[in-house]
């Protein structure tokens, strides 16, 4: 009886296996054809994103935008007289797409047919196109950079899909970019088209605010071009940073190229040197040095160094001065950084000891990246150690900027510290007008940004850079003339650099101009980068009242902000009685303005700069002209 119960349940589960098996086999069966069948309906998937954000300057002003471009096509499985007739409509809608074009388009296509891709169509158009049966329209946004090569190398570009490869565009492509609405195109029961949509994601593209004044951007862009240009250089570049938030206000290199056309360019062009390309700074970097020395309590601004009549021997090398005819004997650590000494400086190092200056170096945060908002930022290049034993002469050659790499933004933002009283702040092209200047980002004393201060402003007035000098202003700064690594090994000319920036000015701002291996008229920083730096820094002044300080009209400010010759012709225009026009000729437009008030003058201004032409006649009786018009100008000085 136990034999037969058994038996009957190993039937019936093997019964059971059966049905299951065939059952599921069914299921299987029946999954694979739905596949296939809603396979041979699919026609394609697209992913339709927002308008990508558009990347704005500071102020507000497009710097990348997009237009509206669209894609037709269609699916010719049947091509009878209607369609034909619906291809001549669309010849006559959109009069670049000719009958005969489109006809040799679908001639030998019975699938998915492009008939054109990112055409421009007006708002009628679209609507006519899409009352047209089997033809389809799909809106796109096109990226366009209205001012063309302007801020290039920082914007980057999109691709094809509208993702950005490089710049800006590739780094916050997330945020511009924004999330898809997937449309797919399938075929109904009788084989027709039709039109799916996913639900829109509400997560859209979001437009983003750069640091970047755009007029400062276009004539620091026209001032590199005419310096790399005149001096027939491999490159330049120049950048431009709040010395209190951070902020890049404008920087680029040159050559670059047009963002519209990325591929009519040389890769070399298209990447931000001033960030990815770390070179060996030379004298700029004698800066940090003495920085260091003054910090560790090492000299003071008025130690004496003998400097062996222009020439040491360390380690079976000469380090010498830059000129030949240099003779120095003893400097003062204020007078090395003047003259930028070699032996000078050398000497201050040696007195340091490289784990001390090392120390200052990793505080700089040299060999470290400033984390700006770049793909491709490089570190630089310090290949030693705070513990390491290095020898004299590599720390010689660290002390005057070589052997060390650093980027274009490293330096710049080692001079803010400089300019702002001490404080390491963080890069950013993002605008975010927040003050970096707190405890925990004090990397040197108030005492000895000061004092450094004091010296570069003495390397402008009486030093090497005399060529970065600007009337009204006091400015601090330091040149640079290093030896420039070749591709293939060894050294090949040089790079010519000056970094500073203007002591008297509402807000502090910090330049960096260098020169890539200059050919042709000189190659010193002096003669080279210093011009540079004061066209753009002049620039800044006289154009941007956000950014300049003009002279006020009293005793005091004249002593301090103005030259002699704009004393002169104040007091000049002191002179004439009350109710008669004074002389404004060479008066700033503050000092201007303020002295029009005082007599009561109505005035109508133009330009910037100083006064280089009044529409009344000095002496003249106020009241027989009416109000008096001034017209301002940039100086143009003999130095």
């Amino acid at each position: 009886m136990k034999n037969r119960i058994f038996f009957s349940f190993i039937v019936f589960c093997l019964l059971f296996a059966v049905v299951v098996s065939k059952a599921f086999y069914i299921q299987v069966v029946n999954k694979a054809r739905l596949l296939a069948y809603a396979k041979s309906q699919f026609i394609r998937e697209v992913k339709e994103y927002p308008n990508r954000g558009n990347i704005l300057d500071r102020n507000g002003n497009p710097l990348a935008i997009n237009i509206h471009v669209y894609n037709l096509f269609t699916i010719p499985k049947k091509k009878d007289a209607e369609f034909y007739a619906r291809l001549k409509l669309l010849s006559k809608i959109v009069p670049e797409l000719t009958f005969q074009k489109l006809k040799a388009q679908v001639q030998n296509r019975s699938k998915y047919t492009w008939l054109a891709r990112k055409v421009i169509l007006t708002e009628k158009q679209v609507q006519k196109v899409k009352n047209l049966k089997g033809i389809f329209v799909e809106s796109h946004s096109e990226r366009v950079y209205p001012n063309r090569d302007l801020l290039a190398q920082t914007l980057g570009f999109v691709g094809v899909d509208n993702t950005g490869l490089a710049g800006i565009e590739r780094s916050m492509n997330s945020v511009l970019k924004g999330k898809p609405q997937i449309v797919k195109y399938i075929r109904d029961a009788k084989g027709r088209p039709i039109k799916y949509e996913t639900k829109a994601s509400k997560l859209v593209a979001e437009d983003i605010h750069l640091s970047i004044d755009k007029d400062i951007q276009g004539a620091l862009e026209n001032y590199l071009k005419e310096t790399v240009t005149h001096h027939k250089a491999f490159r330049g570049g120049v950048g431009v940073m709040d010395a209190e938030t951070g902020e890049i206000i404008a920087m680029a290199n040159y050559p670059t190229f047009d963002p519209n056309k990325p591929s009519d360019s040389p890769q070399e062009n298209r990447k931000l040197a001033f960030v990815t390309d770390p070179f060996e700074p030379g004298s700029i970097l004698k800066t940090v040095t003495i920085a260091s020395a003054l910090e560790n309590k090492v000299a003071t601004p008025k130690t004496k160094f003998f400097c062996e009549y222009g020439r040491i021997r360390v380690q079976n090398h000469w380090i010498s001065e830059a000129e030949s005819h240099e003779k120095f004997e003893w400097l003062t650590v204020s007078d090395i950084l003047k003259f930028s000494s070699n032996v000078g400086t050398t000497k201050i190092a040696f007195s340091l000891k490289y784990p001390k200056l090392r120390e200052s170096l990793d505080k700089f945060k040299f060999a470290q990246k400033t984390g700006v908002e770049l793909a491709g930022e490089s570190k630089g290049i310090l290949s030693y150690k705070a513990t390491d034993r290095v020898k004299p002469l590599t720390l010689s050659n660290i002390s005057f900027g070589q052997g060390i790499a650093t980027t274009g933004i490293q330096m710049l933002r080692a001079y803010a510290a400089i300019a702002n009283g001490g404080y390491l702040v963080k890069p950013t092209f993002l605008k975010n007008e927040e003050s970096q200047l707190k405890p925990e980002n004090r990397i040197i004393s108030q005492k000895t940004a000061e004092e450094v201060t004091k010296m570069l402003v003495t390397v402008v007035n009486d030093g090497t850079g005399g060529s970065a000098k600007i009337p009204h202003y006091e400015v601090a700064g330091k040149t640079g003339t290093a030896q420039r690594v070749s591709p293939k090994g060894g050294y090949e000319g040089y790079i010519a650099s000056f970094a500073g920036f203007p002591v008297n000015v509402n807000k502090k701002f910090v330049v960096l101009a260098y020169v890539d291996h200059p050919t042709d008229n000189g190659y010193y920083g002096g003669a080279v980068a210093a011009p540079l730096f004061k066209m753009v820094t002049q620039y800044i002044l006289y154009k941007k009242k956000d950014f300049s300080q003009f002279a006020k009209y009293d005793e005091k400010s004249n002593k301090t902000n103005l030259d002699e010759v704009h004393s002169q012709q104040a007091a000049v225009a002191k002179t004439f009685a009350a109710g008669l026009v004074p002389n404004f000729l060479g008066l700033d437009k503050a000092s201007a303005l303020k002295l029009a008030e005082e007599r009561n003058i109505p005035v109508l201004t133009n330009g910037f700069g100083v006064v280089t032409k009044q529409s009344i006649a000095p002496g003249t009786q106020v009241s027989a002209e009416g109000s008096l018009r001034l017209q301002f100008e940039a100086p143009s000085y003999v130095e």
